[in-house]
């Protein structure tokens, strides 16, 4: 197994440092403003690919326990990130403190010893009922609906949501489960990196100005063409056929469209523009891993659902 990742790694490191020389050839050659301005974006971006990249490769490396613990902390840092932007009052404080310090590791705990009967239902129905309920102990009824469902919301899509990722790990299906985290990765956040690429070479047309308005619709169409296409290929890493990998690649990718874009809209509501700053040329951990939030459920259940033994 480790020389099936160390071999993908290898390719993604290379493709890594082709990105880097290209980004210097560009960055040499650019004169007018805007050009100058997207290609060092873009370089952000790569330096900051190089670090994910590692940091990534490098806990799935180690095995089941460092890849749950990188992705709890994440999960912690995204919920940190979620709940910086978010109004919250002196009520919230008792189900904040809960969300952080009790149900975000007893989730990933119950995911390290892989229960998944528990790990399924925890936080969807007790963390659900047990937070509002702590909530009605500060006496405060201001906004009491809002306030809850954000508590809710927050948990379900930084901590649930993203947790499926390393959920992936619990599955039989006949190949190495840590592959199957780097296939979702690879197609999710290639997604993401087409989509942009696409959209600076021939976007014309704005898909949603209001809620994100860098997206094109001549982006969104090569970028989740082009992933899809990257995902079929990579069907050897996975138990799909080839025709089973497209199917399934391009379940991530809509689901990953909008599983940014649903995060878009928050932050527009919130009139943010990122999560945070952590990630040069990303924002923050948030920004990166939105696509997850709704791309890693449903790959981690099709999988289940379909190529278990």
């Amino acid at each position: 197994m480790k020389e099936t990742l160390f071999g993908v790694l290898a390719g993604i490191v290379v493709l890594l440092a082709l990105a880097s020389l290209v980004g210097a050839v560009l960055e040499h050659r650019a004169t007018k403003p805007e050009s100058i301005a997207t290609v060092r974006n873009l370089n952000a971006r790569t330096r900051s690919w190089w670090v994910m990249v590692l940091v990534v490769g490098g806990a799935i490396l180690a095995g089941h326990t460092a890849t749950v613990v990188l992705f709890a902390i994440l999960s912690f840092m995204a919920l940190r990130e979620f709940w910086t932007l978010t109004p919250s009052r002196r009520g919230d404080h008792y189900a904040l403190f809960l969300s952080f310090f009790v149900v975000l590791p007893y989730h990933y705990y119950l995911l390290a010893i892989e229960w998944y009967g528990m790990f399924i239902i925890f936080i969807p129905v007790y963390a659900f009922l047990l937070l509002p309920a702590v909530a009605t102990l500060m006496g405060d009824t201001n906004e009491f609906l809002a306030r809850s469902a954000k508590v809710q919301w927050g948990l379900m899509l930084t901590v649930f949501a993203i947790s499926h990722a390393p959920a992936l790990l619990m599955l039989d299906t006949g190949v190495p489960s840590a592959l199957l985290i780097v296939y979702l990765i690879i197609v999710v956040q290639l997604s993401d990196v087409f989509q942009y690429v696409w959209g600076k070479l021939i976007g014309k047309h704005r898909f949603s100005p209001n809620i994100s308005p860098n997206k094109t619709i001549e982006g969104l169409v090569g970028g989740g063409l082009s992933a899809i296409l990257v995902g079929t290929m990579l069907h050897r890493m996975t138990p799909f056929s080839p025709l089973q990998a497209a199917a399934v690649s391009t379940v991530i990718v809509v689901a990953g469209f909008f599983g940014g874009f649903v995060l878009s809209a928050i932050k527009r509501d919130l009139k943010a523009k990122d999560w945070g700053y952590i990630i040069e040329g990303h924002g923050g951990v948030l920004d990166r891993v939105d696509s997850l939030t709704f791309a890693a459920p449903l790959f981690f259940h099709v999988t289940r659902y379909w190529f278990t033994s």
